[in-house]
């Protein structure tokens, strides 16, 4: 003969008395773990606007927008957290281990998808000879810094040094035609070499 389902009816005794094993959220605030991985969130201050994050997302989910025709140029990144998947490699991968982090914040919803898209921007520097990007000045100037007293073999680095400490201006004004004394510029590699090579 077969006994009653005794093992069960324990079991939903001891839920009566012990209370559920689940927490209470959403009426107390869920704590997640230490090391748990949510929403990553830009740094303002620390983002350099190198582009690694973006180069290294496995989704896609950070676009990248140069826009250099717009005065000043600026590059726009914009990060689609509804498509996030939480990886942590873009926080792996910041040059500054500060500009983009994982924060603990996990509770994402949103009836808009527009909600889901946080953004940084950051001023390019252009190529004094050509017109084209050269690189964020943000990042330019952390390159500097990083470099310290070698800064000063690179123009490009230099010049970034002496914008940050306010003795010189990183505003492009395109060419007519190089010569050698256009060496000492914010210029591209194509341009630095052709000065290099053919004056």
């Amino acid at each position: 003969m077969r006994y009653p389902k005794l093992r069960e009816l324990a079991e939903a005794i001891r839920a009566l008395i012990k209370g559920p094993y689940t927490s209470s959220f959403p009426f107390k605030p869920h704590i997640p773990e230490k090391r748990f991985r949510g929403k990553p969130e830009y740094n303002k201050d620390e983002c350099v606007g190198c582009g690694a994050c973006y180069e290294v997302c496995p989704p896609g989910c950070i676009e990248m927008t140069d826009s250099v025709d717009s005065d000043p140029p600026k590059r726009k990144l914009d990060l689609h957290l509804d498509s996030c998947i939480f990886c942590g490699q873009c926080q792996a991968a910041c040059i500054t281990k500060e500009g983009i982090k994982l924060s603990d914040k996990f509770d994402l919803a949103v009836f808009d998808r527009t909600e889901t898209v946080e953004s940084v921007e950051k001023d390019l520097v252009l190529c004094e000879g050509c017109g084209c990007m050269v690189g964020a000045k943000d990042h330019l100037i952390w390159v500097a810094k990083k470099l310290g007293p070698l800064a000063y073999s690179s123009p490009t680095a230099y010049l970034s040094a002496l914008k940050d400490l306010k003795l010189a201006y990183l505003k492009w004004e395109k060419s007519e035609g190089l010569t050698r004394q256009d060496r000492i510029k914010v210029l591209c590699p194509k341009c630095r070499r052709e000065i290099t090579l053919d004056t």
